[in-house]
């Protein structure tokens, strides 16, 4: 303990110290450090969140002429044989670069459990805190390529609440930081998606505080915990966002005017623009949230809505990480937990369907433009390759070059391999 209550001591003292002359740029010397002794860039990941279970049978997966399938039509994509709604005319022109698995098949249909089984990978067991995809990825690369944590969060989280917080297992530096999430739906625009309270102090002010925190903690005798540990980290995240390069990376007025509005500016849209941006710079981990698909009531206008922005932000951001050479190291992943019921029910919506349902791959490590798993006619059963959760864990770790089968070890003590062993990645897709 007592040396624990130093080494946190000695930290504070030495920013306190330093905090005036805090490189602006700290972050870039050791990303290119890292790629030049790797060999290669970090993989980063970036998730578009469908909060609240998209109906994909209106995405993804359409069955026009069928009483199950609604107004919407297909339309054909860059990518033979590979059709997707027509209200999403800008993706479509990309599929080459994405593929689509139409043989989701998992068991949870209570919104909070499905996203804890598809965030981790994991059905909740006893008292194990099983960690978030983004917090394992985030884990991962900073082990793997020995980067030293740097001023910006490397698992970021952008418009609304994570499904899974705390960093689980791997601890609270892991944990996501939250930028926006006040908007329900995204919002007319971007002013959601200010990072609060990053105006920084002068460098006097800053010293000082810094220098009566550390007094503080040497007179502190109070035993190590989860709470003290949580808040040492958000201590700690906060005084490396001090640093003016770190913070500009939220900043998307340094963008080009027309490239933000080719992202669109509702906040989605924006906030895929700042997954970009903070990619670019090395991030491991981004979930991008686009929230009200929960449609139980009027499913086609909400559903035409939201497609627009999700074609509009999703297809602008395959486009800037191509152009950037970027999108090679980086994985997308679009879904949310479930889909929707392919029956239409009295209220013009669709109810809870994890049964059959698809999701979308792009980026590293994927191959493009094709089409895994097909359903019947109606949309209710799935006729092949049906695909579960720890199936695409699996193939998101080895798209990432990250072996499935490597082991934390738990807060109960049991080593936890990264996918549930019995997911098998999807070959065809690698």
């Amino acid at each position: 303990m007592p040396n624990k209550l130093l080494s946190r001591r000695t930290a504070l003292q030495n920013m306190a110290l330093g905090v005036s002359a805090w490189s602006t740029s700290s972050w870039l010397p050791t990303l290119v450090k890292a790629a030049a002794e790797t060999g290669s860039q970090p993989k980063s990941v970036i998730l578009i969140w469908l909060n609240g279970g998209p109906a994909t049978i209106d995405l993804w997966d359409l069955k026009p002429g069928n009483k199950n399938g609604g107004p919407f039509q297909e339309i054909e994509t860059q990518a033979p044989g590979m059709k997707i709604s027509e209200h999403l005319p800008a993706l479509a022109k990309q599929a080459s670069d994405f593929s689509i698995i139409r043989s989701m098949s998992t068991r949870e249909g209570d919104h909070s459990r499905a996203r804890f089984v598809t965030m981790t990978g994991y059905t909740p067991q006893g008292a194990i805190k099983f960690p978030a995809l983004g917090s394992l990825v985030a884990n991962e690369f900073h082990v793997e390529n020995d980067i030293p944590s740097n001023d910006i969060p490397s698992y970021v989280h952008i418009g609304g609440r994570p499904a899974v917080g705390g960093g689980g297992f791997l601890g609270p530096q892991f944990a996501p930081f939250v930028v926006g999430g006040r908007s329900r739906r995204g919002g007319p625009d971007s002013a959601d998606l200010k990072v609060a309270d990053l105006a920084p102090a002068s460098p006097a002010q800053q010293a000082e505080r810094l220098q009566l925190q550390a007094g503080l903690n040497s007179l502190s005798s109070m035993p190590a915990s989860l709470v003290t540990d949580t808040l040492e980290s958000s201590r700690n995240r906060a005084l490396r966002l001090m640093n003016p390069k770190a913070a500009s990376v939220f900043d998307l007025e340094q963008e080009d005017a027309a490239l933000r509005q080719a992202y669109g500016t509702g906040s989605f849209g924006q906030g895929c623009l700042m997954a970009r941006r903070l990619v670019e710079r090395g991030v491991s981990f981004v979930e991008v949230s686009l929230n009200g698909w929960d449609t139980h009531s009027d499913n086609f206008e909400r559903v035409k809505e939201l497609s627009q922005q999700l074609d509009r932000g999703c297809a602008s951001l395959l486009n800037d990480l191509r152009q950037r050479g970027l999108l090679k190291d980086t994985l997308i992943v679009c879904q949310g937990e479930f889909g929707r019921t392919p029956r239409i029910n009295g209220q013009s919506g669709r109810d809870h369907w994890p049964s059959s349902w698809s999701m979308m791959l792009a980026g590293a490590g994927i191959r493009g433009g094709q089409v895994v798993g097909q359903t019947s006619e109606d949309g209710t059963k799935i006729e092949s390759r049906p695909t579960r959760t720890a199936d695409l864990m699996a193939t998101v770790f080895r798209g990432i070059g990250l072996d499935p089968r490597k082991q934390n070890m738990s807060n109960v003590g049991r080593p936890i391999r990264l996918a549930d062993p019995d997911g098998k990645a999807i070959e065809e897709l690698l």
